[in-house]
């Protein structure tokens, strides 16, 4: 009869276990030096190894041969218990027998001595389902009991049990698996099941299982109903997960403002059967991934991704503001609420985007301070994708050109020349090509010089524009250097940046108007002209 992968491969000694180090380190001492307590607390979230630990546990202070604080797993007591036929361990389920007389038999059965092992071992399995009289009736037994009885209780929910219970075991918390653990793992059970297991799957999977080395071997099970070469793609496909590919495209329809390309996007995934719940739920990591991103200045603890992966999150990162990601996590998060209780999940993905398309749809206080943003930076919240302005072919790349450190100077309105000289500035031609560059690095700043002129004089660019948002812009978010690199880019070599105001313009020389000439010689001949018909 065929095993599930998780069954099959539970741990067996403490050294297989993944993840817990600082637990089974811990529980190893204790054996080694013969300090055992007589109440132990296993707590932590679903799949991270507290029935497994106290299955050992329990084998390893009955085992005849134990090896450094293991069990031998060859010796007649450590095969009775994983056979279930030593009485001497019994496996407690809190959630179906958690009343007082469950509780008042436990506690009639402990007075009497082991049978084959060293210690009659109880593990209560989900110990926070007991009823308030049935914690009441463990307590004294739970304080002192007889020397040959070992209490082994785990929980995932560790805040409904009573302080008294708490005070009287010894805890362990099991902490979540690290990914990069439990893709390690995976690999070494593929190696020994004959599977190929790529690394990227190995990672999908490893983040999908939030921690959980039981979830995880679950999801590898389901990924091999498809094929026994497990790719990114067999475990998209077998979890029903869209795929970065989408998330990438919904994420670039958001930034645009473009909620027909959006709804587009969904409808596709939709009619793919991709469930909207797990959907947000992996929208809601896209973003948070950003959020790491703009907020941490070496992210690889916290976040896992590949080499590859990492590299086109850090460009999706660049495009996008705090305040942006902050408000789409928030409406994403009560997206996800709403998600479990409503009548129609596409309707409510549908409506999720329209408002992360345009704030203005979204009347809540973040998304105000999104809409404020978009109006400091002088450029408005679109309701469609804006038409790119195309790059020369020719332009060179200026990701690694270094910030130069002299600052955008004030200059005085510079009148326009009349012939070109030495001595006078002349207008930059390639003007149209730096606004280009700095319409992909930075929409904001393009938004403000969209208007503007240039004047070159040699190793100076005058920038001519009226623009008040100006000074404020250059001087935030790295806009500086997307502008000197911009420059530099476009005229092959580095400028000195200077603001130029343009001269008001000139009111109409009375006598060279040829109205104002003919009204006045009409006056000088005594012809009276009545302009207000």
């Amino acid at each position: 009869m065929y095993q599930v992968l998780y069954r099959k491969w539970r741990p067996q000694t403490f050294s297989d276990v993944y993840g817990q180090p600082v637990v089974t380190t811990a529980l190893k001492n204790e054996l080694r030096s013969n300090r055992l307590a007589h109440a132990y607390l296993f707590t932590g979230s679903r799949g991270t190894g507290k029935t497994s630990c106290a299955k050992i546990l329990a084998k390893a202070v009955n085992c005849l041969h134990p090896v450094d604080g293991d069990p031998c797993n060859e010796c007649d007591n450590c095969r009775g218990i994983d056979a279930g036929t030593i009485l001497d361990v019994t496996e407690i389920d809190a959630a179906s027998n958690n009343g007082v007389d469950n509780i008042r038999d436990l506690r009639d059965e402990v007075n009497f001595a082991p049978a084959v092992g060293k210690y009659r071992v109880y593990i209560i399995d989900e110990v926070h389902m007991l009823s308030a009289g049935a914690f009441n009736a463990l307590l004294k037994t739970l304080e002192e009991p007889p020397e040959h009885v070992i209490f082994i209780l785990a929980t995932t929910e560790v805040h409904k049990l009573p302080a008294t219970i708490l005070s009287r075991c010894q805890r362990f918390d099991f902490g979540r698996i690290p990914p990069a653990d439990i893709a390690a793992r995976l690999q070494f059970v593929a190696q020994h099941e004959q599977i190929t297991l790529s690394d990227d799957a190995a990672l999908m999977i490893a983040r999908l299982a939030d921690g959980g080395m039981r979830d995880a071997l679950s999801l590898l099970d389901q990924c091999l109903s498809r094929s026994r070469e497990v790719t990114a793609a067999v475990v998209a496909e077998a979890t029903g997960m869209a795929g970065r590919g989408h998330l990438f495209s919904l994420s670039a329809a958001i930034r645009s403002g473009n909620g027909a390309a959006a709804l587009e996007l969904l409808n596709d995934l939709h009619n793919s059967s991709k469930d909207m719940e797990r959907l947000c739920a992996e929208l809601i990591d896209f973003y948070r991934n950003l959020m790491i991103l703009k907020s941490v200045g070496k992210p690889g603890d916290l976040i896992v991704l590949s080499p590859a992966e990492l590299e086109e999150m850090r460009a999706e990162a660049a495009g996008v503001s705090l305040e942006a990601v902050l408000h789409i996590l928030d409406v994403l998060q009560h997206t996800l609420d709403r998600l479990k209780s409503g009548v129609s999940r596409r309707v409510e993905m549908e409506t999720t985007l329209l408002r992360l398309c345009d704030p203005r749809l979204d009347t809540t206080s973040i998304s105000l301070l999104r809409r404020v943003e978009a109006l400091e930076a002088g450029v408005s919240v679109p309701k469609t994708a804006p038409t790119p302005v195309p790059a020369p072919a020719t332009t060179p790349a200026t990701d690694d050109v270094p910030e130069p450190p002299a600052p955008v100077e004030e200059a005085p309105p510079v009148p326009a020349p009349t012939a070109a000289s030495a001595a006078e500035p002349v207008s930059c031609d390639h003007w149209p090509e730096v606004l280009a560059q700095i319409s992909q690095k930075s929409p904001p700043l393009y938004g403000v010089l969209v208007d503007s002129t240039a004047m070159t004089d040699g190793e100076k660019l005058i920038i001519m524009t009226d623009n008040e948002m100006f000074g404020a812009l250059v001087r935030a978010d790295g806009n500086k250097a997307v502008l000197m690199n911009a420059v530099q880019a476009v005229l092959g070599k580095p400028m000195r940046i200077i603001r130029g105001r343009p001269q008001p313009t000139a009111t109409v020389d009375e006598a060279s108007d040829p109205l104002s000439a003919f009204l006045r010689q009409s006056a000088q001949a005594g012809i009276s002209i009545d302009m207000k018909g």
